[in-house]
């Protein structure tokens, strides 16, 4: 039998269904018609929530790899983020902590220049500003240096205080400094009134390793001298305004076998830190020698003159 008269078609038992365009002109009117019914009539929403749900546990698993990648590119990114704005805030607290000590420098100095300037208009004299530049070299002596001198009008004997009280005595001029001799110097002395009692006395410095200070000298031993009294200049020496504050008492030893006391006092201006100061014009000419100290006639002395009377 020839190939050509065979019967290619499949046998009634291999055959299923509609052919493929009946399928296909069926699938889509449904679908068309699904279409038109879920758009007039919302009956695909319930199919919809039904997929989601049953598909959202799915969803979870394929995004957590997702989210932990960029959960930890976020973490490394804010790390970095939060680091550089600690330093920035770091290095903004370290700027505020030195302008917060510059302020309070300042407000410092500013309230002992008002001191200054309040304690100036109290001597009534003349006064030249002056600013200490550093501590004499001399290890065996309690000296400083102003930048102030000669070209500024500032002489050798000048009082100088500072927005306390007295602070020393100029001892030494140049062209444009000054040498100060502190009160606490072994080598200075300070006629001294006290300020409860009116008594006169001289305060002489006392210098020590356990704090530098004043002591009043040859006072007897039952002068009435207390723990507490202030001591300010009598103006005897014509060289310190009277009234000026210089020391007050901080310790006072009565021994029985000796005929005088112990006193020792503590200089009320800042003889340790001392940065604004005045310098003082003297009050007057200095006081005449004592003629029991005077020049003694003799050995070349210029005898005194001697009044002529009428005959």
């Amino acid at each position: 039998m020839p190939l050509g008269t065979l019967d290619r078609t499949p046998p009634p038992f291999f055959k299923q269904g509609p052919s493929a365009l009946s399928k296909l002109v069926v699938f889509s009117a449904l679908a068309l018609f699904l279409m038109v019914a879920d758009l007039r009539f919302k009956v695909a929403t319930p199919v919809r929530a039904a997929l989601a749900t049953a598909l959202y546990p799915v969803q979870w698993l394929v995004m957590q790899p997702i989210e932990a990648a960029a959960a930890a590119g976020h973490y490394f990114s804010s790390l970095h983020s939060a680091q550089a704005n600690e330093s920035a805030a770091l290095q903004r607290l370290a700027t505020q902590a030195a302008r917060t000590l510059q302020l309070e420098q300042l407000a410092l100095e500013n309230q002992r220049l008002r001191d200054l300037l309040a304690m100036r208009s109290r001597t009534g004299v003349d006064a030249i500003g002056a600013q200490v530049l550093y501590d004499a070299a001399d290890p065996y002596s309690r000296k400083v240096v102003i930048d102030r001198g000669q070209t500024h009008g500032v002489v050798a004997g000048a009082p100088v205080i500072d927005e306390a009280g007295v602070l020393g005595q100029v001892t030494r001029v140049y062209p444009l400094l000054a040498e100060v001799s502190l009160l606490i110097d072994r080598d200075q002395a300070i006629p001294v009134l006290n300020a409860r009692t009116g008594v006169r006395s001289v305060a002489y410095g006392q210098p020590s390793a356990g704090g530098d200070g004043l002591e009043l000298r040859f006072t007897l031993a039952n002068a009435d001298v207390a723990e507490g009294d202030l001591l300010t200049t009598s103006g005897v020496d014509g060289v310190y305004p009277p009234g000026l504050p210089v020391a007050r008492v901080t310790k006072v030893e009565r021994q029985a076998e000796s005929s005088f006391s112990r006193i020792l006092c503590e200089p009320v201006a800042r003889v340790q830190g001392a940065l604004h100061v005045l310098v003082l014009s003297q009050t007057g000419a200095p006081l005449p020698p004592s003629p029991l100290t005077g020049p003694q006639r003799g050995r070349g002395a210029v005898p005194a003159p001697t009044e002529e009377r009428d005959p």
